[in-house]
């Protein structure tokens, strides 16, 4: 491992994705950076996985996890293992381009002061189309895929600090997590990324954007529906209640609230849909579980190292 060349660990959350690992395997096996080390974190799956990693994949390391810890869990043990000065997490159902890796630690070494480099998302099967050109947060506190479903032009591609990166596909510094702590683990899955992104930001860690470093997302196809709908819900709440700053929360609650407020009404009048009674239920159990978030709040509150005005800044109206 040399400074010019760091090692990048990249971690794998599975749970029965053997359909998906080939196509994740075989692209990372064609990076062009030379020192990756690749981390199968698995969740207690019942199908082929782990053979199929064994027999076709041996230089990919296994974790096996006695059952499913979710994906936060299964990033938290990958993330001990991992040998990297770099940890990149990355969804099985994905396929990197071949410079990939490269151009993350690239972004990371052209930039000291960032603790994190968001990737390039675009959709399999339409590969013009950006799923997430990084991550945004909005005025209204909810988490935005940046440029989600417009034609990838380059509109993004000079940008250089942004709100953070989607988890799907994401590297960050060995030496950020180490102070800010991994992810949260009552998450379980879903904003685990929001709040992480928000810590490190308190922290004073920035997030650069990689451009170059493109992966192509099959979309919901490890997670979504009714499953997202009741995390999604919930977790928001959680993360507004934790990790959303004080400054954020003094100039839009309103906007807060309402959005949260509106989201309730739409999931009502489209209460026939398991979708929309799977969000109701999840901001249902995020209000009933604030107390204990607001118990971490203030703890991940005392670290902020950065002025009130840029952490507004950071937001999307």
């Amino acid at each position: 491992m040399t400074e010019a060349q760091p090692r990048l660990s990249v971690l794998i959350p599975n749970w029965n994705g053997a359909a998906h690992l080939p196509t994740c395997f075989d692209a990372l096996a064609r990076q062009t950076y030379p020192n990756i080390e690749t981390i199968l974190i698995d969740n207690a799956s019942t199908d082929k996985s782990i053979p199929l990693t064994e027999s076709r994949y041996p230089w990919v390391k296994i974790l096996r996890l006695p059952e499913n810890l979710g994906l936060t869990g299964a990033l938290n043990r990958g993330i001990k293992i991992a040998s990297g000065q770099i940890i990149a997490p990355l969804n099985n159902d994905t396929e990197v381009d071949d410079h990939w890796a490269e151009a993350l630690v690239h972004a990371l070494q052209s930039r000291p002061e960032a603790g994190m480099a968001a990737s390039k998302m675009l959709l399999f099967d339409r590969r013009d189309t950006i799923h997430s050109a990084g991550d945004a947060f909005g005025e209204n506190g909810i988490p935005i895929n940046r440029g989600v479903w417009q034609k990838d032009e380059g509109q993004f591609d000079n940008d250089t600090f942004i709100f953070g990166g989607c988890g799907g596909a994401v590297a960050y510094r060995r030496t950020m997590l180490d102070k800010i702590g991994g992810f949260d683990e009552d998450l379980f899955m879903y904003c685990e990324d929001v709040d992480l992104n928000w810590r490190a930001q308190l922290a004073g860690y920035r997030c650069v954007f990689a451009p170059d470093a493109v992966v192509y997302h099959k979309l919901s196809a490890t997670g979504g529906g009714t499953i997202a709908s009741y995390f999604t819900g919930r977790n928001t709440i959680f993360v507004l209640a934790k990790s959303v700053p004080g400054a954020v929360w003094r100039a839009h609650w309103r906007k807060i609230i309402g959005a949260q407020l509106k989201i309730a009404w739409d999931a009502l009048r489209a209460w026939r849909g398991e979708a929309a009674r799977a969000r109701l239920r999840g901001q249902l159990a995020g209000v009933l579980g604030v107390a204990h978030w607001l118990t971490k709040r203030k703890r991940i509150q005392a670290t902020k190292t950065v002025p009130d005005a840029y952490l507004k800044s950071l937001l999307e109206k």
